[in-house]
């Protein structure tokens, strides 16, 4: 009889009953009384009160028995911990059972015990059985240790299960090693920072050797972790490849995936020349077909998984499209995903082929795929241009069906077409138009639209045709309305006189009648634009329009790149990373294609000297982890927005307005105050020293002026924004040391040329793969520094090769005020890491062109700024005269507004302006026979004025 009897008794006082049985001599009656006690316990009766007696039963012989006593204490210890500990001392007895099937059974249960009181009593059990001489045993418990982790992580670790677990990577039996992986495997994915799977090549061929060996998960478990190790060079990359093909012919299917996983990952170092590459893409190409002959489901995953590898990949595909043609009783969802992949694989060869086959699923039943189908002819146009004249004819003969969703799908197609050849195959429009009754769509109108507005001036009734559209205005959908208003505003560009009342209708429509935001606005632009300056509307309105790109929905190539490690893994089939649907951070590691060295590492502080200036006051890289690399990598290293530089608004940085509220009186007018007595100021002499106008080479005051304001200012090329020497540029320093960024060495300087920023660098690779994708970031800094377009670097970086870069710089970023002022915190990206590097920027980069300050001015805005604002500095060892240092100081726009001899010393009264607005005022006193100078400096904001002391100091050393 069947054990299915325990489960049918629905007796009163069974409990009490089970008690005796479990007490009773006789070992049957015992073993059917434990039966009927785990039946109850599975049906969901609380049979906890029978704990102490079923866990007396333990001490048995009988192998069953002892499974359904240890099947009940895994459920039952949780809620009863005070009691589970009874049973500790059979464990550690049944531990040293001979029968090494008892051993194993006891380190498996230990392991599912999650009670923190009785796991240090199980660690010596445990350190018995990972050396046990049975390797069932010694496999059994390699997974106990990462059960063990995940209830007390820091308990495994003072124990040394970790290293005795590393140790089983080179045992001699492989489902040893596949345990051993798979555990560390998982303790390292809860753990990322601890560097568990340190894989060397010694320990690869270990694990290589024991793949041939593994059951089917084992071998699963060896290729996952094979995928994140990184190959030293293109011949270990290659040797690992050689002995992981024979997995592609393995009958489990996740197995195969798995390989492809690992090929897909070292490919990446494979030369395109090598003989050895063209083998592998014909080796791959037969598992994945044979793959799409299993059931439904799984060649679902399968085609799921292809799509991403013919995107990375087409070549290994180019030559199956007969595979991935429809069968009548293919489920729809494997239906649409075949279809995608024949477009993605459509080409000039076989285009004629897939033409047919789209043709046939057109006139299928299912609406769903009929769609697709029509949709599927169209991105074939749009793909290879030679077959775009049967694509249109194709889809000419669909719509002659008149089959309304192939027609409305085939509008919406044909608009895409037009996009992509523009003037091509305009002769069609006229069947389209023969359609528009039939159109309710919102897709297919809005296309049939956009087509009469883009081409009236060839349609005779555009007009009624979209007035027509008009009279239900309010009853179309968004997309619909937007489409109708921009149409008509083309139409009535093309043909004034005939459509004033229709525009004059839409517009009142769309900003009076609509309470849509997005379509009052757009009436509104339009409005106003035809009302001031028709032939602006005209360039704005009927701009020519960019062609279309081929393929629209490809996977941006970084998420790509990651997706293609997740192959086999459900990452792969929703097509996101794991991040985007896991929650919590256990178990998501960011995985890029090139496999990086040691991908646990933790961020390193780089030792950085900064630029022009002693290594001793260098800032500290990353002040504290949440505040850079927060800052830094909750926004993506695309490429900065760049704009005009606009005036920022006045941010706080600590108590004082950098951005020098109080200066407006520098920007007016002067005022009839300013006009009067002016002198007096002690630092200048009183009101009768005389001043003499300094040389006339200053820059103009407005940079921005209009060139064509006289031949005098053409030529006046002393001027600051013609100069072509420039502000003094610091020699390189390395800023970021190889070391540090695995084989990234960056070293560059800061400089400005005729009025802008850059950044120079030089970018070399020491490692030993070749870098690519690479994205520059800064933190939020003092003066909003930022870069002002994409870190371009053309081709990749091959190892032992230098690159230099000018990176422009802007400085309308975010404004955080740092310590010190002119620290700038950077993260670079390439295809291996993100690294993270700080250096100091010289003051005198953001030294501005208009930075002349009138001499009526200079002397109002000495006068207004409080003494206490001012600061004296020394210069030492500087053997120039004046006019060397009001020249060598004007290249980096420090502007002499006068000088004046007191007393036989020279005194340069300066001026100069940040690009965030503060006005900066100096006077420089020179003695011809002291090599001393003395600096003082005026300003709104005293905490620039050390930063602009280094600067007056670096130029005139240098």
């Amino acid at each position: 009889m069947t054990d299915s009897k325990y489960f049918t008794t629905t007796k009163k006082g069974e409990i009490f009953e089970l008690k005796a049985e479990l007490n009773s001599d006789k070992k049957e009656k015992k073993k059917e009384a434990v039966k009927k006690v785990i039946a109850s316990m599975t049906v969901g009766k609380d049979v906890s009160a029978l704990f102490p007696d079923v866990v007396n039963c333990m001490q048995t012989d009988n192998l069953e028995l002892k499974k359904l006593v240890y099947l009940y204490l895994m459920n039952y210890a949780k809620s009863q911990p005070d009691m589970a500990i009874m049973a500790v001392n059979t464990f550690v007895k049944d531990c040293e059972d001979p029968n090494p099937l008892i051993r194993a059974l006891a380190v498996r249960t230990m392991g599912c015990i999650r009670v923190d009181k009785i796991t240090e009593y199980l660690c010596e059990p445990l350190r018995k059985c990972l050396k046990d001489e049975d390797p069932y045993v010694r496999k059994t418990a390699a997974v106990c240790v990462a059960k063990l982790h995940d209830i007390n992580a820091q308990l495994v670790e003072d124990q040394g299960f970790l290293d005795t677990l590393k140790d089983l990577i080179s045992d001699s039996n492989p489902m040893v090693v596949a345990n051993a992986v798979a555990a560390l495997s998982e303790i390292a994915e809860s753990h990322p920072s601890s560097n568990l799977l340190d894989l060397n090549p010694q320990s690869i061929n270990k694990l290589l050797t024991a793949l041939n060996e593994c059951t089917e998960w084992g071998q699963i478990f060896i290729l996952d972790c094979l995928a994140n190790y990184m190959p030293k060079d293109d011949r270990e990359a290659q040797s690992i490849c050689e002995r992981v093909t024979p997995r592609l012919s393995h009958a489990n299917s996740a197995v195969v995936l798995s390989a492809v996983k690992v090929l897909m990952k070292f490919m990446e170092m494979l030369s395109k020349d090598l003989d050895y590459y063209g083998t592998l893409l014909k080796k791959l190409a037969p598992p994945l077909v044979t793959l799409l002959s299993a059931e439904p489901e799984l060649q679902y995953v399968a085609l799921r998984n292809i799509n991403l590898i013919v995107q990375k990949r087409p070549e290994i595909l180019k030559h199956e499209m007969k595979v991935f043609f429809v069968k009548y009783n293919d489920p729809i969802y494997v239906k649409l995903e075949k279809l995608d992949i024949m477009i993605r694989l459509a080409s000039q060869a076989n285009i004629a082929q897939v033409l047919a086959e789209l043709k046939e699923y057109a006139t299928e039943v299912d609406v769903d795929f009929v769609r697709k189908a029509v949709r599927a002819i169209g991105r074939c146009a749009i793909k290879v241009e030679q077959s775009a004249e049967r694509c249109v004819s194709t889809l000419l003969d669909l719509i002659q069906t008149k089959v309304n969703y192939v027609v409305q799908e085939a509008i919406v197609v044909i608009k895409d077409i037009f996009r992509k050849y523009p003037n091509k195959y305009e002769s069609v429009i006229a069947t389209l138009c023969e359609n528009l009754d039939s159109l309710d769509e919102p897709e297919a109108r809005a296309a049939m639209i956009w087509i009469v507005g883009e081409y009236a001036e060839r349609i005779d009734n555009a007009d009624e045709l979209l007035e027509s559209f008009l009279e239900g205005f309010h009853d179309e959908s968004t997309q619909v309305q937007l489409q109708l208003l921009t149409a008509i505003v083309k139409l009535f560009l093309k043909k004034p006189t005939e459509t004033q009342e229709l525009v004059q209708q839409v517009l009142s429509l769309a900003t009076q009648d609509s309470d849509n935001p997005d379509l009052r606005d757009r009436g509104y632009i339009y409005w106003r634009l035809l009302s001031t300056d028709p032939v602006a509307a005209k360039e704005v309105v009927l701009a020519e329009k960019p062609l279309i790109s081929e393929e629209t929905d490809l996977i941006e190539p970084t998420l790509l790149d990651e997706l293609i490690c997740y192959i086999g893994t459900l990452a792969s089939v929703y097509h996101k990373p794991p991040s985007a649907f896991v929650e919590g951070s256990r178990g998501v590691t960011h995985k890029s294609l090139l496999p990086r060295t040691g991908s646990n590492e933790s961020v390193e502080s780089p030792d950085t000297a900064p630029a022009g200036g002693p290594a001793a006051d260098q800032p500290s890289v990353i002040p504290t982890q949440g505040d850079l690399l927060g800052d830094l990598l909750n926004l993506d290293l695309g490429p900065p927005v760049s704009g005009p530089p606009m005036a920022t608004a006045p941010v706080q940085m600590g108590a004082v307005d950098l951005l020098g509220g109080g200066l407006d009186i520098l920007m007016g007018d002067e005022s009839e105050g300013l006009r009067s007595d002016v002198g007096g100021s002690p630092a200048m002499g009183g009101s009768d020293g005389s001043f003499t106008p300094a040389p006339n080479t200053a820059a103009p005051t407005n940079v921005g002026a209009p060139l064509g304001t006289g031949l005098g200012d053409l030529f006046d090329l002393t001027g600051g924004v013609g100069t072509l020497s420039g502000s003094y540029v610091a020699p390189k320093t390395v800023w970021l040391p190889a070391m540090k960024a695995k084989g990234l060495e960056i070293s560059g300087t800061f400089s400005r040329q005729v009025g802008s920023i850059s950044m120079d660098l030089v970018l070399t690779n020491k490692a030993l793969q070749v870098m690519s994708d690479f994205a520059i970031q800064f933190n939020r800094n003092s003066f909003g520094l930022a870069p002002a377009a994409p870190l371009q670097v053309h081709a990749p970086l091959a190892p032992n090769q230098s690159v230099e870069i000018s990176l422009p710089l802007n400085t309308v970023g975010s404004v955080m005020k740092m310590d010190p002022l002119n620290n700038l915190q950077v993260a670079v990206k390439n295809n291996i890491d993100v690294f993270y590097f700080s250096t100091l920027y010289p003051l005198h980069i953001l030294f501005v062109e208009d930075g002349k300050m009138e001499r009526q001015m200079f002397l109002a805005t000495w006068k207004d700024i409080p003494n206490e604002n001012e600061t004296q500095f020394q210069i030492k060892d500087c053997s120039l005269n004046a006019d060397a240092v009001s020249s060598k100081l004007q290249g980096s726009n420090i502007f002499t507004v006068a000088k004046r001899n007191v007393e036989g010393q020279d005194m340069l009264y300066q001026s100069l302006k940040l690009t965030n607005g503060i006005w900066v005022l100096a006077e420089l006193r020179i003695q011809p026979s002291n090599p001393n100078f003395t600096l003082s400096l005026k300003c709104r904001a005293p905490e620039v004025s050390q930063y602009i002391f280094q600067a007056y100091e670096t130029i005139l050393k240098n």
